[in-house]
Order: C-alpha cells, then structure tokens, then sequence
C-alpha cells in the first residue's frame, strides 16, 4: 500500500483512533532513548522555576500567548 493510500484511509478514522495511530507512529521513530533527558530536565524547570522566583523573567498569560500565535498561523 502506497504512503497516500494509507494516508487517505486513516484520514477516515475516528479522532481517537487518529490520535492513537499518530502516537503509534511517532513513538516508533523515536528508537534513541537519553539516559539524562529525566535528570536533565528536572534541572530545566529548576532553572526557570529560580528565575520566576528571583525577578529576572516574566511569565506571560496564556490568553496573550494564544492569541499571538494564533495571529501567526493566520
């Protein structure tokens, strides 16, 4: 079966099931698996935890985020 044959009849899938072939299929690409990525980041979202807490940035409402990238797609 053709890649746009396959394409064309899981287009026709319930959402669900779209959702769960996506999943599927991205998971089998991802065959590399990072050790560090769990410690890594932890250390991430402590860094940008400290950075919240001490002032140095600003966090954003979602509302205005949305609606920026929302006008960026359009």
């Amino acid at each position: 079966m053709q890649v746009a044959q396959i394409l064309e009849e899981a287009v026709k899938l319930p959402p669900k099931e779209r959702a769960a072939l996506v999943h599927s299929l991205l998971e089998s690409l991802d065959t590399v698996v990072d050790e560090n990525a769990g410690s890594d980041w932890r250390a991430e979202i402590e860094r940008r935890v400290a950075e919240i807490d001490d002032g140095s940035v600003t966090t954003v409402p979602w509302e205005g985020t949305r609606a920026r990238l929302r006008s960026k797609v359009r």
